[in-house]
């Protein structure tokens, strides 16, 4: 009668140690493959703008053609795993085509070719991300979910930290504290990215496997937007219009310079960032766990409306050390939880084509996103800009907005019931 109760009791205090291989081996993959991006991408509005010259409306236009790019593939990824019954591969693929597109941000000389390397890296993320997305949710009981999606977003972001320390320690050896981006380190970190990103491709093809039973080949009628239900629907509405006022977080590093702070300074910040979303996204997904998706996906959003605001009043690098950290906790706060939630709206068997609808969405609502941040900050032609506050107004607005709506569209968790 008198049962021991040492394993529960440590089982439900250190719930990761249930987790399954897969989750451990796409977060250590994704760990790689940020470690190799996050010494480069957000050097690139900088490369961009320091090196090329170009305005920030046409880096808001490269990056929304290169979001706008993954949506539309992503639409097609998903949609096609569910149907052929497997997601490895897919995301194998994904992640090599990334990887082959990195070396030729060494050679561009142009906007133009920065935005042809973007198209082609953008692909291969729209290629992997919803397969990969379903496959983490395949991997894992519903009463971990939200804790292997924190888990993965806290590796993603650990990777993101330590790219951000090489830069940094690159930048610091070749530049000092200069204020603007050279060249030659902009293409020495290029070289050194493609270690991890090799080493992440190679990792997912010998160390993943696909789930038997979560997906099941022939079943077309499912794989269409229509089946995936109106609780779906609603949220794929409702992220469409936040998405709309969050804009790259390229501006974000222009902002941070237009602030008068140093190239190290800037990366300081986003070491800053991607340090308190490592820390803050494992154990705010378990606490998704228990407290349901919506909620804490609500508080991020609100949340996210009261930084944006604080960046257009923003006057000195104080303001922003602490907006940066308070970035992180929303991102802890929003991202991974999403994504679990999506996985709650809909069936097993049509999670591929879900995740190709939402990241799609996402997406393809960066190109407008990106376009207005850069219209609003710079303007175009006869119509004036209004001022690098003018696109966190806007965001945190439309935050508030979607806020509004996911509590009167979606006033239960909308969990999914077959029909």
């Amino acid at each position: 009668m008198n049962t021991p109760q040492t394993t529960p009791i440590s089982e439900e205090k250190r719930p990761w140690r249930r987790l399954p291989r897969n989750i451990w081996i796409l977060t250590a993959a994704s760990f790689l493959t940020d470690l190799s991006s996050e010494m480069v991408i957000h050097l690139l509005p900088l490369f961009l703008a320091n090196v090329l010259g170009v305005r920030t409306l046409t880096i808001g236009l490269i990056e929304g053609v290169a979001e706008t790019t993954a949506s539309l593939v992503k639409l097609l990824s998903g949609r096609y795993s569910d149907r052929l019954g497997r997601r490895k591969w897919l995301t194998v693929a994904g992640y090599g085509l990334s990887t082959a597109a990195k070396p030729f941000l060494a050679l561009a000389s142009s906007w133009t070719a920065v935005l042809g390397v973007r198209f082609v890296e953008r692909t291969g993320k729209g290629i992997r991300t919803a397969p990969r997305d379903a496959l983490i949710a395949d991997s894992i009981d519903k009463k971990q979910r939200g804790l292997a999606f924190g888990l993965h977003r806290a590796g993603d972001t650990a990777g993101a930290a330590g790219g951000l320390l090489l830069a940094m320690f690159v930048i610091w050896r070749w530049q000092g504290t200069a204020l603007v981006l050279a060249r030659p380190t902009f293409t020495a970190l290029v070289w050194l990215s493609l270690l991890p990103a090799v080493l992440a491709v190679l990792l997912l093809a010998v160390g993943i496997h696909e789930q038997a039973g979560q997906v099941t080949q022939g079943e077309k009628t499912r794989t269409t937007l229509v089946a995936l239900g109106r609780p779906f629907h609603k949220f794929l509405i409702i992220i469409l219009l936040f998405t709309l006022g969050n804009s790259a977080d390229a501006f974000l590093v222009l902002r941070a310079q237009a602030a008068g702070l140093s190239l190290l300074q800037v990366m300081g910040l986003l070491l800053l960032f991607n340090l308190v979303y490592a820390l803050v996204s494992g154990p705010i997904g378990s606490l998704s766990d228990r407290l349901g998706r919506k909620r804490v996906l609500l508080t991020g959003w609100l949340f996210y409306a009261f930084i944006y605001l604080g960046f257009a009043l923003a006057r000195h690098g104080g303001h922003l050390l602490f907006l940066f950290a308070a970035y992180g906790v929303y991102y802890g706060l929003s991202e991974g939880i999403a994504k679990a939630f999506v996985a709650d709206l809909v069936q097993p068997d049509q999670r591929g084509t879900a995740y190709g609808w939402f990241n799609g969405a996402v997406g393809l609502a960066a190109l407008p996103a990106s376009l207005l941040a850069g219209l609003l900050w710079q303007g175009v032609g006869s119509w004036p800009g209004f001022g690098m506050a003018a696109p966190f107004l806007f965001g945190g607005a439309l935050a508030l907005l979607a806020a509004s709506l996911l509590i009167i569209m979606l006033p239960g968790e909308g969990v999914a019931k077959r029909p």
